[in-house]
């Protein structure tokens, strides 16, 4: 008897795609503690979550049988982002998109800043990472430009103040109104930034 748990996930993947459903079940059992505990903390529902549990697989099984799954050796990461797009699917079904507290304590960027995420968490947060660069170019010029060497080039308000050629107060300005339409574009594009 071969101790399951010394096969690698890529070894199990590549035994089911030949034929090996007992592969898949193992794969199953390894990950689903992780997995259901990653959406129950999404949606705070033991029905949603194992509906989204379920959906999660029967897509994986699905790509796997069409043969679509190129991911080497990141199974799990893979499977996360699947249910992390199930979940948005579910709230954007559902209109229960996480509403934000509306104070200027924005914290966007502590989501994206977070140096200590593990493999799932990476491709999650790269995901965000993506949806928020996209948000920032709506935004209108000089509130992008404030925002960008804030947020991304670290500069103060005096900074910028001295890089545009505006007042520090009106830099302050642009960057408040920055935050409110992010937030407003956030809801528009229905976009979740929970980790």
């Amino acid at each position: 008897m071969v101790r399951t748990n010394s096969i690698s996930d890529s070894k199990l993947v590549k035994d089911y795609i030949n034929g090996s459903e007992a592969s898949l079940a193992v794969l199953i059992n390894r990950h689903q503690q992780r997995l259901f505990s990653f959406i129950y903390s999404k949606v705070q529902d033991k029905v949603i979550t194992e509906d989204i549990f379920q959906d999660t697989f029967i897509k994986v099984i699905r790509t796997l049988k069409k043969g679509n799954y190129n991911e080497e050796g990141k199974f799990l990461p893979w499977v996360m982002r699947i249910a992390h797009n199930l979940v948005i699917d579910y709230f954007r079904k559902n209109n229960r998109m996480p509403k934000f507290k509306n104070t200027d304590e924005f914290d966007i960027f502590s989501v994206i800043n977070d140096g200590n995420l593990n493999a799932e968490k990476q491709i999650i947060q790269e995901q965000i990472y993506h949806d928020v660069r996209g948000i920032i170019n709506e935004l209108p010029n000089e509130q992008k430009e404030v925002l960008v060497m804030r947020m991304y080039k670290d500069m103060s308000f005096k900074e910028i103040s001295e890089n545009t050629g505006v007042s520090i107060n009106t830099a302050l300005g642009r960057m408040r109104y920055a935050l409110i339409n992010m937030r407003k574009l956030i809801e528009k594009h229905k976009i979740i930034l929970v980790n």
